[in-house]
C-alpha cells in the first residue's frame, strides 16, 4: 500500500489496483470527549462550520505531522478503509515524505503508521516518488528535474541513477497561497474570508504571470468594519499581488537547485526540461513563469496531483532497491 500523506489531501494506492482512496487530510474532533467524529471528505465539510465543542483540523502542517494523535486517527481510518476495499491484511505501507524531513519527523510518520495497523513501513522522498510517478528515467545516468508543489511543501530535485543529486524542500505550498489571499483581501478590502473562498479564488482566477489574464470573481465574507456580510469583486490582478511573494520564493528555490547542479546534469535538464507536479502546478501560468525565469522548458506532468501516489505504487510493484522497509512489527 502506498500513501501520499499530503498536507491538503491523502491518496492511497494498492499494488495491482491503483488509486483507491483520495480524501482531504482533515479530522473533526469532539473537544469534550477527545474522540474523532469524522475524517476525510466528511470532516472537510465541517471546516468553519462547527459548534464550539467540535473542531475540524488538519493534523499535518508543512508536509509533516503537527498533531500526532489526529494523524494516527486519520491514518488508521484510511488504512482500514483501504484494507476493506482491497481485501488485504496487515499491509506493508510506503509513505512519501518531504526530502528535508528530520529524523524526529521521520520516526513520527513510522510510529503513526505502525499504530494505525501497518505491518511494515517504508519511507520515500516525495521528489523521488513524484519523478517515478511521472515516468521520468530516474534509474538512468541522466539528469531529471522535478518541482512538486504540494499543500504544505515544495520539493525540488535533480535525480540521476535512482537518487537525489541535488534537492531542496521549501515549506511553501498551496496552503501558503490560500493564506496569502486571505491576508491580502483582509488588508485591502477589510473583508474576512475563509479557506474555502480563498481556494476557490486560487483555482478560478489566479495566474502566476502579471497582466496575462483579466478575470473577476464575486466573493462574500464578513466586513471587518461593520461586522455584517459583504460582497466584493476580486480580480486576477488582486490575486497576482497576493501570491507574488510565495511564488517568487519557489522560483528562487528552483534557481538555487539549478546553481548547485553538476554541469553534465545541467546539460541533460536543458535538453529534457523540467517537470512540475502537485496541486500548485495547476496554478495558471506557473510553468511559463519558470520557463521565463530559468530559460528551460517546463511542462506539467500528466495527472500532477497523483504523481507521488503513483510513484509509491510503482516502487512497490517493481521493488526498487533504494526503498527500505525500515520498521517491522
Amino acid at each position: 500500500m502506498g500513501i501520499d500523506l499530503g498536507t491538503a489531501n491523502t491518496i492511497v494506492t494498492v499494488k495491482g489496483k491503483g488509486i483507491i482512496i483520495r480524501e482531504p487530510s482533515v479530522v473533526a474532533i469532539n473537544l469534550e470527549t477527545k474522540e474523532a467524529i469524522a475524517v476525510g471528505n466528511e470532516a472537510k465539510e465541517m471546516i468553519g462550520r462547527t459548534p464550539g465543542n467540535i473542531v475540524a483540523l488538519r493534523p499535518l502542517r508543512d508536509g509533516v505531522i503537527a498533531d500526532f494523535r489526529s494523524t494516527q486517527i486519520m491514518l488508521k481510518y484510511f488504512i482500514d478503509k483501504a484494507v476493506k476495499i482491497a481485501k488485504v491484511r496487515k499491509p506493508r505501507v510506503l509513505v512519501g515524505v518531504p526530502s528535508d524531513i528530520t529524523e524526529v519527523e521521520r520516526k513520527a510518520v513510522i510510529e503513526a503508521a505502525q499504530m494505525a495497523g501497518a505491518s511494515q513501513i517504508g519511507i520515500i522522498e516525495e521528489a523521488l516518488a513524484t519523478a517515478i510517478g511521472a515516468d521520468l528515467p530516474v534509474e538512468e545516468a541522466t539528469g531529471s528535474m522535478v518541482i512538486d508543489i504540494g499543500g504544505g511543501t515544495t520539493d525540488i530535485a535533480v535525480i540521476s541513477l535512482g537518487g537525489l543529486v541535488v534537492s531542496m524542500s521549501k515549506r511553501v505550498g498551496g496552503d501558503d497561497f490560500d493564506n496569502a489571499i486571505i491576508q491580502y483581501i483582509r488588508n485591502k478590502y477589510s473583508l474576512a474570508i475563509g479557506e474555502r473562498t480563498a481556494e476557490a479564488l486560487k483555482m478560478n482566477i489566479a495566474c502566476a504571470l502579471k497582466n496575462y489574464e483579466d478575470k473577476q470573481m464575486d466573493i462574500k465574507g464578513r466586513d471587518l468594519v461593520s461586522g455584517l456580510p459583504k460582497k466584493v469583486v476580486i480580480t486576477t490582478d488582486d490575486i497576482y499581488e497576493a501570491l507574488e511573494h510565495p511564488i517568487q520564493t519557489i522560483v528562487e528555490s528552483v534557481k538555487n537547485v539549478l546553481e548547485k547542479t553538476p554541469p553534465e546534469l545541467s546539460s541533460d535538464i536543458m535538453n529534457r526540461g523540467i517537470v512540475m507536479t502537485g496541486g500548485g502546478a495547476l496554478l495558471q501560468g506557473f510553468n511559463m513563469l519558470i520557463e521565463q525565469e530559468t530559460g528551460i522548458s517546463c511542462v506539467i506532468a500528466e495527472d500532477p496531483l497523483d504523481c507521488v501516489a503513483k510513484g509509491t505504487q510503482k516502487v512497490l510493484e517493481k521493488g526498487y532497491d533504494s526503498v527500505i522497509f525500515s520498521s517491522k512489527k
